[in-house]
């Protein structure tokens, strides 16, 4: 399939269409936990169990959560990749014809913040049992915050938005007093979450850009800028000679995923862009070439690793073409683009979960899949203009 720029506008109106008529609600891949089977004193902390129960249902191509009693989510990431499509659409066309809609999803946000911490910030809907971790329902993590707010500020800087402005610039406060911190000699890296001491790169990362985006809209903090500076000096420092980086430190996550890479060279773009600092601008470069070379497929289909293709995921799909548009390699981008709409798209807007050689899994997960695949194509449909 050839890329038509019709065909990207139609697969945008589909999507468009069953977000709202879900009311951005849905199933998770990792929402496994929220079957009251884990009420059960038995399975309640018992962490083998629940992991490996998450593992197996993640990856079963056919849908048991109706009879597992799991309701469809309402997830703070997938109104913040709604918002973040709508904004990019509305950029588009030069018009605000989404602006209700978004100010309507920003309010939502407001209301949907985790209580009790310094600044807004926010977390999923469902338990999660991580590998190193556990993250109950609404425990706000750096990496669901660090979505939110970039939604919330790029809405802020097409419709003017007061209320998504502040919302930004108060997480700020939650980065900074919330976070633990792995400090060594020139550098620290933030944790995942208020509850870890986990070293994830791209954590870290993208707490650097709330931290950025927030000292731009308020004027220029130069102590959040220097904050920011300082981790990803940490991330900097752990990027390989090949110009790639490990999901994490200090335990065996040592892979090179597609996405997380992907939410590096952002944040790292972002701190250059918003500064004028071009301190990072070779560690971007060498990044950027090793994600060029090593994470696509020459029909364009995205690779889940730098070692290996499948499986093809309908995040890595979405977040591809938003790092594309990003870096500014819009031939790329079509070309991904155009392999997406031909092999992910499912009929009435959503899009299929993950391919491997043997199945397709055509599940529907509203904030993986439709939201994060919807934002990518509109973020392509603003910058082809």
């Amino acid at each position: 399939m050839n890329f038509v720029a019709t065909d990207l506008r139609e697969a945008l109106n589909r999507t468009e269409a069953y977000l709202r008529r879900v009311d951005y609600r849905g199933y998770d891949p990792y929402d496994g936990l929220m079957s009251p089977l884990f009420s059960l004193p038995i399975l309640r902390s018992a962490k083998l169990p629940r992991w490996g129960f998450q593992q197996v249902l993640k990856r079963l191509p056919f849908q048991t959560r109706p009879l597992l009693g799991i309701r469809p989510g309402y997830n703070p990431v997938t109104l913040a990749l709604a918002i973040q499509a709508w904004t990019e659409r509305d950029r588009a066309a030069g018009r605000n014809d989404r602006r209700a809609e978004v100010e309507r999803l920003v309010g939502e946000l407001q209301r949907l913040r985790s209580p009790g911490w310094s600044g807004s910030c926010w977390g999923y809907d469902f338990d999660w049992e991580a590998r190193y971790a556990c993250f109950p329902a609404g425990l706000p993590t750096v990496v669901a915050t660090g979505f939110v707010t970039h939604a919330l500020f790029q809405a802020h800087a097409h419709y003017d938005l007061p209320a998504a402005r502040d919302l930004v610039v108060d997480a700020a406060t939650f980065v900074t007093g919330d976070l633990n911190r792995t400090r060594v000699e020139d550098g620290f890296c933030f944790s995942y979450s208020p509850r870890d001491h986990n070293k994830v790169l791209n954590a870290t990362v993208k707490g650097a850009r709330l931290l950025v985006q927030a000292a731009h809209l308020a004027g220029g903090n130069t102590e959040w800028v220097d904050t920011a500076r300082t981790t990803l000096h940490y991330v900097a420092r752990h990027q390989r000679d090949d110009g790639s980086w490990p999901y994490a430190l200090g335990d065996a996550r040592s892979w090179a995923d597609h996405f997380h890479t992907c939410y590096n060279l952002d944040g790292l773009d972002a701190f250059g862009r918003l500064t004028g600092d071009d301190t990072f601008a070779d560690i971007v470069t060498r990044g950027t070439e090793y994600y060029r070379r090593h994470f696509f497929r020459d029909d364009g289909a995205p690779r889940y690793y730098d070692n290996r293709t499948f499986p093809i995921d309908a995040t890595c799909c979405g977040q591809a073409l938003l790092t594309l548009v990003r870096l500014g390699d819009l031939e790329q981008a079509r070309h991904t683009a155009a392999w997406i709409m031909e092999h992910m798209a499912l009929p009435g807007g959503a899009w299929k979960y993950q391919l491997t050689p043997r199945l397709e899994n055509r599940l529907v997960y509203v904030r993986w899949s439709v939201a994060w695949i919807g934002a990518g194509l509109a973020s392509l449909e603003r910058a082809l203009g």
